[in-house]
């Protein structure tokens, strides 16, 4: 119940033990056009470019930046957490000229601020934002930034790590031109993955620069050429990751997405109220508040790193320690994927207690 990974479900566990194919088995192709299609359905977007690439979110995050960006282009960040402000690194490592619109650690970021931001200087290639602030537990409203990031001709690119699967998202109607997220969170599977989906829009500005990419292995336009006809040979890919996704497809959609919602909803709910006992309250205010990713503030006097030590060792739940400027003033609880049940939260509360008596 920590930050990431969460727990799978058994029948997700059961795909990763099936036997490998291999990455150029037509069987393989038709499972990822499944696949593909489902994290449509979960992105809502039509975007025919929508696949799950190699790595976790990180290396989502990189490929979408290192696709949208070259050296010498201005990039606007809104940032109000440790991910915000990754995004910012990977954009200098590119040579971008980066400038960032800080926000509160624990707080949404005001539209207006962004607007100020790119009123000044150069025009901006890209803006960039963090949907579900995973350091935070803060959940931002993208459709207002990149409205705002479309008025000054810049692409939009969302960072959906720790909302896909667990809250509702709208690609296409909140206009957003770029996102990747992660399997290992809301979505179910085993870390691996990482969604990733573009517009057609961003897709043909990107081979129209004519530039090179910075990193060859998430080359949006060699990785099309595998994933869609002619299924060129790019790289070996990890076939039982995308099996273990199509069940955790199969099972958010048999489930329903409104009622999966509510789940992560009901958890994180009982968590809260469950937490008030012990003087443990949310960082972030309820209208912003992540049901996925639960960062609560630690009362004086506890041990955090001792706490959740004893926490693993005595009672076998992990959660997680903050980042930053939050490390050692609060816990990252996740309610998220297969771990976002009551029963979990009940087993969360019942071992806090014994620890914190202790």
């Amino acid at each position: 119940m920590g930050p990431g990974p969460s727990s799978v479900s058994p029948g997700v566990l059961a795909a990763m033990s099936e036997p490998p194919i291999g990455y150029l088995d037509p069987e393989l192709f038709e499972l990822l056009d499944e696949i593909r299609d489902g994290l449509r359905k979960l992105f809502r977007t039509t975007n025919k470019f929508t696949v799950p690439l190699t790595g976790t979110g990180m290396a989502g995050m990189e490929a979408c930046l290192a696709n949208c960006v070259a050296d010498g282009d201005r990039v606007v960040v809104v940032s109000a957490g440790y991910f915000g402000d990754r995004i910012a690194e990977l954009a200098k490592r590119l040579g971008a000229v980066v400038d960032v619109v800080h926000g509160e650690w624990g707080e949404a970021v005001d539209p207006a601020v962004l607007r100020a931001e790119l009123e000044r200087g150069a025009p901006p290639v890209l803006v960039a934002a963090v949907h579900a602030e995973t350091s935070t537990g803060v959940r931002q409203d993208l459709a207002p930034l990149a409205s705002t990031a479309h008025e000054f001709g810049a692409l939009f690119l969302a960072d959906m790590v720790t909302s896909l699967g667990g809250i509702p998202v709208n690609l296409d109607n909140w206009e957003i031109d770029v996102a990747y997220s992660a399997v290992q969170k809301c979505v179910g599977t085993p870390p691996g993955l990482a969604p990733v989906t573009v517009t057609d829009a961003v897709l043909e500005s990107v081979q129209q620069r004519g530039l090179p990419r910075a990193n060859w292995f998430s080359d949006f336009k060699l990785l099309g050429n595998y994933y869609d006809v002619p299924h060129m040979y790019h790289h070996t890919v990890p076939v039982n990751n995308y099996k273990a996704l199509q069940i955790a497809l199969a099972e958010a959609f048999e489930e329903g997405l409104a009622r999966r919602f509510d789940r992560h909803q009901a958890a994180s709910a009982a968590l809260i109220e469950g937490l008030e006992e012990f003087d443990i309250r949310p960082l972030a205010a309820p209208e912003i508040r992540l049901p996925t990713l639960n960062a609560v503030v630690l009362p004086s006097g506890v041990d955090d790193a001792l706490v959740r030590t004893n926490l693993l060792v005595h009672h076998g739940i992990e959660i997680g320690g903050g980042l930053g400027k939050l490390k050692g003033k609060i816990w990252r609880i996740g309610t998220m994927g297969y771990s976002a049940d009551l029963n979990n939260v009940e087993r969360l509360l019942a071992a806090l207690k014994s620890e914190l008596h202790r």
